[in-house]
């Protein structure tokens, strides 16, 4: 049986909104699209894509502005994207903002999966389809690239700008809206949907972080994935480990009786994934770490302990291996922003 993408009815708010400032009847394109003006105002509602793609080619038909997508981006909220949106504004950096993304987007749509890459000057955003047959409609991945970038502007600096764009879609006619917006020139027909962004700026702290507030969201993105039937095994894992390090590194026989399965079937999830049991800890434990380090009431002490380790040499010896600096060095570095 061939799965049916969906994804949030909450951007169908931030293209209501965009048609209604230009003074065309939303609702009367949302009914001719097939879908419901009515769970908009549910905020864990879901459209299905086919409907949502049919809705994009009446907006564009109605604005007759092929940079509609980018229009849309402006009119998104945070309150849109249920917690995530919550999480983004709590993150510390605009790296772990977008490692959010990475983890959390199939809350916003699971018509796709996105990427992060370190490079040595820079951070490489990757959108990838997860059924190219069904493919969204192209203003739809413009609003989501171009909300990328907001996100970026609204977390730092106005003025913050991807290093470059790169657009898979072919190139409109009128291409100055897309230049005027991402304000780097825009590579159209490329074989990807990527952004690449300065590694400095993306790295720096930001004032507005709060890693109590941005894990307390995470968990409520993924208990509510969990309900949707969306949720990785994978991040089942991760949650799980996220309440039991405090005790100790968990045995993975132990892990997999208290998930209900058996470590045969564990290791065959995971694997089904990509991943394994050690990598999921691995990237847990890395993931809590930074957030724990940022904040000033724990010591490298504690925070070893709840992440389950040992001896603090241990866990210095494993953040060494994840950042290429100590903890303490790690903290100095934040002190200083």
């Amino acid at each position: 049986m061939i799965h049916s993408p969906t994804s949030l009815s909450s951007w169908g708010l931030a293209i209501r909104s965009a048609l209604e400032s230009r003074g065309i009847d939303a609702a009367e394109l949302f009914k001719n699209a097939g879908l419901d003006v009515a769970a908009l105002a549910d905020p864990l509602a879901r459209y299905p894509l086919a409907a949502t793609t049919r809705l994009w080619r009446l907006s564009i038909a109605a604005t007759g502005d092929p940079a509609f997508g980018i229009e849309v981006a402006r009119h998104a909220r945070p309150t849109y994207f249920h917690a995530l949106g919550f999480s983004l504004a709590a993150s510390g950096s605009l790296a772990e903002a977008f490692e959010r993304i990475v983890r959390y987007f199939r809350l916003v749509s699971d018509a796709a999966e996105m990427t992060l890459e370190p490079l040595a000057d820079g951070y490489r955003f990757s959108v990838h389809l997860v059924n190219p047959e069904q493919r969204p409609a192209d203003e739809a991945v413009d609003a989501f690239v171009a909300l990328a970038v907001r996100v970026c502007r609204v977390l730092r600096d106005r003025t913050h700008n991807p290093l470059s764009v790169s657009l898979r879609r072919r190139a409109p006619t009128d291409t100055a809206p897309f230049r005027r917006y991402f304000r780097v020139p825009v590579v159209f027909g490329a074989q990807a949907d990527v952004l690449v962004f300065d590694k400095s700026s993306f790295e720096e702290r930001l004032e507005g972080g709060n890693a109590e507030l941005a894990r307390l969201n995470d968990q409520v993105v993924v208990s509510h994935l969990a309900k949707l039937g969306l949720e990785r095994f994978a991040r089942k894992l991760q949650l799980f480990f996220v309440e039991a390090l405090p005790q100790g590194e968990p045995n993975e026989s132990d892990v997999a009786s208290r998930l209900g399965t058996s470590v045969r079937n564990l290791q065959r999830r995971l694997a089904d994934e990509g991943t394994s049991y050690k990598e999921v800890l691995d990237d847990t434990r890395r993931q809590l770490a930074r957030s724990y380090l940022a904040e000033a009431r724990y010591s490298i002490s504690e925070v070893s302990y709840l992440l389950g380790f040992g001896a603090a040499s241990s866990f210095t010896r494993a953040f060494r291996r994840w950042e290429g600096i100590s903890p303490s060095e790690f903290q100095a570095k934040l002190s200083k922003v």
